[in-house]
């Protein structure tokens, strides 16, 4: 019995025994396969954000409806075999910008993105390049069916466009004008202050992030404190050795040469926008159409003008300028300090450059500043000046209201890319015709 109870005991000892190692060795072998076993990988994730190809250019635009500045909107190119080759998301402010290949492209908005209440007017086709301004500017609302405006109504808008394009580039002429008319000096910098006015502007106010309106208050003073150095350190001391007109004339060609390209070297070879005023709707008042950017344009030229016009005939320095500008030796013998009156010309001239500059890019290049936009305008008021009457105030504000006029009615009948051609023609024919220009005589007036 006690031998039974011996062997029972010892079998299920030995049963036990077995039953660990068993476990044991189910448990080792069975995690080593787990651990063998390779775990399937997830498929990647779905992006459209590649690598920049390298001849890549930069297209940007900012998503604006109405004034409310869209982000987190995504915006894609596409190709022309309809494949989408990059897409990007705006950022806040409604800023977004993509890399591209030089070529044809069509750029859509993902209206899936876009907020309830908010449709864009479709795609727009543009061909990107090198070197310019690749700018793509979406429309949102509905689109507007078009209709065929009458003639009359076209001539209007025109007209009222090219009012407000002279008064521009006379507030930017006036100070070139009193300069040849108190020194004689023919400057070919000044395009350059114009630019220098609207870089500042926008220095200060996309940079610094100051309001668009005391931004331009500061690049006037700016404007008024290049004029004044300009004129202490380079034109005072020619004067002074007596240098000739034809030996200054070729010094502000190299001048405004320097100038550009270093504006081009510290600013952008791209046109920037402005922060404010970029989202402006049409005033439509019968025949008349006018934003507010404009209006504001042709209101605060107006005054400038109109309050130059008073300075020069109601106050003691502005009837110092008219003796310097009629007769230079004899107003130093009269008592006058021709030298102060020339430092005050030539910081107001810089001051409302600057001025002109900033007007100049809200109203005619869409809110942008361009590095050579003074350029583009120095002929004009050349043209401006010279048909009105060279060194004679109220000669350069008829002369570039009318040059103003010509260029915009001109696109009527050519391509707007080529308006600029007329002032010229202008500059031409009025050097032929009457060279003295239309108030210029030998007693200047104003």
């Amino acid at each position: 019995m006690r031998s039974s109870s011996r062997t029972w005991l010892h079998l299920c000892r030995q049963t036990l025994i077995l039953s660990l190692l068993a476990a044991v060795a189910t448990v080792a072998f069975g995690g080593t396969a787990l651990a063998q076993e390779p775990t399937p990988t997830p498929p990647p994730a779905a992006s459209t954000t590649e690598q920049p190809p390298a001849d890549a250019v930069a297209v940007s635009g900012s998503l604006n409806n109405g004034g409310e500045r869209l982000a987190d909107i995504d915006v894609r190119a596409v190709d022309a075999s309809g494949g989408e080759v990059a897409r990007t998301t705006s950022a806040e402010g409604g800023r977004w910008t993509l890399q591209l290949s030089p070529g044809s492209y069509t750029f859509e908005i993902v209206s899936e993105t876009l907020p309830d209440g908010v449709s864009v007017q479709g795609e727009v086709q543009r061909d990107v390049a090198a070197g310019r301004a690749n700018t793509v500017i979406f429309s949102f609302g509905e689109a507007r069916t078009a209709t065929e405006v009458p003639f009359y109504e076209k001539f209007i808008r025109t007209t009222v466009d090219g009012f407000r394009f002279g008064l521009v580039i006379a507030l930017a002429a006036v100070g070139l004008s009193l300069i040849f008319g108190t020194t004689g000096l023919t400057n070919f910098a000044h395009g350059e202050l114009v630019t220098l006015g609207a870089v500042a502007a926008w220095v200060f106010n996309v940079s610094l992030g100051i309001q668009l309106i005391p931004a331009t208050i500061l690049a006037i003073i700016v404007g008024v404190a290049f004029g004044w150095l300009n004129n202490a350190l380079i034109w005072r001391p020619l004067r002074k050795r007596k240098t000739g007109l034809i030996a200054q004339l070729v010094v502000s060609i190299g001048l405004a040469i320097s100038l550009r390209y270093l504006i081009l070297v510290f600013f952008s070879d791209r046109a920037e926008p402005f922060d404010d005023y970029q989202a402006q709707t049409q005033n439509e008042w019968g025949p008349f159409s006018i934003t507010n950017v404009n209006l504001a344009c042709i209101i605060i030229s107006i005054i400038v003008l109109v309050g130059v016009a008073l300075m020069l005939q109601r106050t003691r320095i502005g009837k110092a300028m008219r003796a310097v500008a009629d007769n230079r030796d004899l107003a130093a013998s009269s008592g006058i300090n021709v030298e102060r009156v020339v430092t005050f010309v030539w910081c107001m001239g810089g001051g409302l450059a600057a001025l002109g500059g900033v007007l100049f890019g809200l109203s005619e290049l869409g809110g942008r500043v361009q590095w050579e936009m003074g350029f583009k305008l120095l002929l004009l008021m050349f043209a401006g000046i010279t048909l009105g009457g060279l060194g004679t105030a109220y000669g350069a504000l008829l002369g570039c209201v009318i040059v103003g006029l010509l260029v915009q009615w001109s696109t009527l009948i050519i391509n707007p890319d080529l308006k600029y051609i007329g002032g010229l023609l202008v500059l031409i024919l009025i050097l032929v015709v009457r060279p003295q220009g239309i108030l210029g005589s030998r007693q200047r007036i104003g």
